[in-house]
């Protein structure tokens, strides 16, 4: 039998928990816990589930988490790896629910991640509530800093609640931008908790809503096309290569919450993408500012989806480098924007044999109050599938 139980907040000890701990063959914690006894074994994560999956069936092992065995924990965890007949679970207080209770935060309120030991933020709960509660570890206030680089200060409120239910506790307002690491031992527990001050996303935008130089943004019927054969989910990372205004990362965030990453070689158009990435609160988001081809191999993080709205002839003939970059299952989505454009697109990726399809599209608006049609120009896509050739 296995019962995974909470130790609540607090201490690494014993003292919160429920149940009568002399009943069991075998107590299983982590190292950091204080308790000794011959009955106790403090294991590593991974220590923990081989001897608890070997062992379960036949010894009553008790399990003991951190804080509650049903929020972040490894309990979670290796609950899934056992038969439901031989487990039980016996709940604490979690830092979620202290947090709530601190401050009367009802839970439909509120979401709650956890960065602790992890380098990608779930874009799907990073604010898209009134509040977000994020698990840390000694390395997570500068990731959030990075993250919401672009919102501006007024806009969020941030708290940390330090070494919830120890002795010497902190539950106080903070500057995320300005932190003063002097004050914590970051080593120690702590949760962040930011309030969201803005409002929620419009999951789309006008051109007229974007700051750019003339002729440089992706209009909208083209993001909109773009968007859609991009195949976005949340959480994948979309490199966007001759950003222009920033236009079409923006809205795939805002749509899709993806990770996205720009390249623009153009000092103005940079500062005007930081205006737009500011202006509709873009988070966890990378600006590259110089010659994209130059660049790319400083980029170490894997890359989901390429968008290439331009760059000229420079990064048309690194797009089998942007190819062999993609995961498996990635997709490379490039706008001709001439003819000349689209025929050196093509005879590079026929010269290395890389599969594609041209996706051709013809437009027209109604204009003026006699309902005329103006035609505009012939887009030319150009879509590759990484893995499906």
């Amino acid at each position: 039998m296995l019962n995974i139980a909470g130790n609540g907040m607090g201490d690494y000890t014993f003292d919160n928990l429920k149940i009568d701990i002399d009943s069991y063959d075998t107590i299983i914690c982590d190292k950091n816990f204080k308790e000794d006894g011959k009955k106790i074994k403090k294991y590593s994560y991974k220590e923990a589930k081989e001897y608890i999956i070997n062992n379960y069936k036949r010894e009553d092992i008790l399990y003991v988490v951190t804080g509650s065995p049903l929020f972040f924990s490894a309990g979670t965890i290796i609950a899934k790896l056992i038969d439901k007949s031989y487990l039980k679970i016996t709940n604490n207080t979690s830092s979620l629910e202290y947090i709530q209770s601190h401050f009367a935060i009802s839970s439909i309120d509120i979401d709650a991640i956890s960065i602790h030991g992890r380098s990608r933020i779930d874009l799907s709960r990073f604010l898209t509530n009134n509040y977000t509660l994020i698990l840390c570890d000694k390395e997570s206030i500068h990731r959030l800093q990075k993250a919401t680089q672009y919102i501006s200060k007024e806009k969020i409120e941030s708290f940390i609640g330090y070494k919830l239910g120890y002795s010497d506790e902190r539950i106080e307002a903070i500057d995320l931008r300005n932190f003063d690491n002097s004050k914590y031992d970051l080593t120690q527990p702590y949760v962040i908790l930011i309030k969201q001050n803005f409002k929620p996303y419009r999951a789309t935008s006008q051109d007229d809503e974007f700051i750019t130089q003339r002729g440089m943004i992706t209009k909208q019927y083209k993001r909109d096309l773009a968007l859609q054969y991009l195949n976005l989910e949340p959480n994948l990372t979309l490199w966007d290569i001759g950003a222009g205004s920033g236009s079409c990362a923006i809205e795939a965030f805002k749509r899709y919450r993806v990770k996205t990453i720009l390249f623009e070689k153009q000092p103005l158009r940079c500062d005007y993408i930081r205006q737009n990435l500011k202006e509709h609160n873009i988070l966890d988001t990378i600006l590259y500012e110089g010659e994209a081809q130059e660049i790319f191999d400083r980029v170490d993080t894997k890359v989901d989806r390429i968008f290439v709205g331009g760059g000229g002839v420079e990064v048309i003939a690194k797009l089998p480098y942007l190819y062999d970059r993609l995961e498996d299952g990635g997709i490379l989505l490039m706008v001709a924007i001439t003819l000349k454009n689209l025929t050196e697109m093509l005879s590079v990726l026929k010269n290395h044999h890389i599969e594609y399809e041209i996706i051709s599209l013809s437009i027209t608006t109604h204009k003026g109050k006699l309902d005329l049609i103006e035609p505009q120009r012939e887009v030319f896509m150009i879509k590759i599938n990484k893995g499906l050739e």
